[in-house]
């Protein structure tokens, strides 16, 4: 996408502070990090989102992921544990439409969390979950059929 920044770092046209690159994805440094050591990994073709993410490409990133987090936790980064994070859309945080799993790195008292909202707090009666499983698991068996 000729307006993408994340495109226009993986093909050099910007600056950007590469960790590992290969035919599939590319990992830069994020410029605005949770923690010290703060990885963004993408796929170097323009996906916008989970949507557009072929399963092929997915199994790499998950891949190269888990890989990217064992080199962070020896890197001499602080790190006692890893967040593997994916926005997926606007309002699930994702600011710019150019899919990236974030890899953080944790330490006790890091100041990060995810805040569980007021409704988040109140467990859910099992029916709740029942009609909700029931719905999720027709649109899978939907989606399954059409490959």
């Amino acid at each position: 996408m000729v307006d993408c920044p994340f495109c226009k770092m993986i093909s050099g046209e910007l600056a950007g502070s590469l960790v590992y690159q290969d035919s599939i994805c590319s990992a830069l440094m994020s410029i605005q990090p949770i923690n010290p050591g703060h990885v963004l990994l993408m796929p170097n073709d323009h996906l916008a989102d989970l949507s557009e993410l072929p399963d092929e490409t997915a199994q790499h990133l998950f891949s190269i992921g888990r890989q990217l987090a064992a080199s962070i936790r020896s890197s001499g980064v602080e790190c006692e544990g890893i967040n593997l994070y994916l926005a997926d859309g606007k309002a699930a945080g994702q600011n710019i439409p150019h899919l990236q799993m974030h890899i953080i790195p944790r330490y006790e008292n890091d100041g990060f969390e995810l805040n569980i909202s007021p409704r988040g707090a109140e467990l859910s009666t099992r029916e709740d979950l029942e009609n909700n499983a029931y719905h999720i698991r027709q649109t899978l068996k939907d989606l399954s059929s059409l490959e």
